[in-house]
């Protein structure tokens, strides 16, 4: 009997000990407080993030990462746009009521129509801007902005940096699903694609 206990004890805490380095190093669990990423991510969505995708590979353009935001420290989750020594350019979209991001390939500092990076995920144009924006990505470094680009605090709108260090990015996000009773199989494996 004694046997029987110390061995279910043994088993528990070994679970345990799994669960811990699992939720530690391995994966990372997020909830998304906000609309700011609309309609890619919905509000309350809960998200599994990788903690291990970037250390042997480098975000790519498109990935959804978890990290804290350069201001507060809070949990963020945004899309990478920009990537380390590119120049991301915000102007508005010529015959648009709405601006576009531009990557400046050409690395002349005029937003070039072959430029405009295309974002199927974006259901709402961005707002019109006064005047162009631009953001030089420093080495290691990563501009990022919620797929709600009209309502996301992002790249754009901090105040201490831009970007996001690669070193302080959490986690990829790996899959979502819906807290929601009437959404909760709604499993979503190809988030950010």
């Amino acid at each position: 009997m004694l046997k029987e206990v110390i061995s279910w004890i043994a088993v528990i805490l070994i679970a345990l000990v799994l669960a811990h380095i699992l939720t530690r190093y391995v994966i990372m669990k997020a909830q998304v407080p906000t609309g700011s990423m609309l309609d890619t991510i919905q509000i309350k969505d809960k998200l599994i993030g990788n903690r291990l995708a970037y250390l042997f590979d480098d975000p790519e353009r498109g990935d959804i990462i978890i990290f804290p935001c350069p201001d507060n420290g809070d949990e963020y989750i945004k899309r990478v746009i920009g990537l380390p020594g590119e120049k991301v350019i915000i102007h508005n979209v010529e015959g648009t009521d709405h601006a576009g991001v531009y990557i400046d390939v050409n690395a002349d500092g005029k937003p070039d129509e072959n430029e405009l990076l295309e974002e199927s995920y974006i259901k709402e144009g961005m707002e019109l801007v006064e005047a162009d924006e631009i953001y030089n990505v420093p080495e290691g470094c990563y501009f990022v902005m919620g797929d709600n680009r009209n309502h996301s605090a992002d790249s754009r709108k901090w105040y201490t940096t831009n970007y996001v260090k690669k070193e302080n990015i959490d986690a990829k996000a790996w899959f979502r699903y819906s807290p929601s009773i009437e959404k909760y199989n709604s499993i979503d494996y190809n988030i950010g694609e």
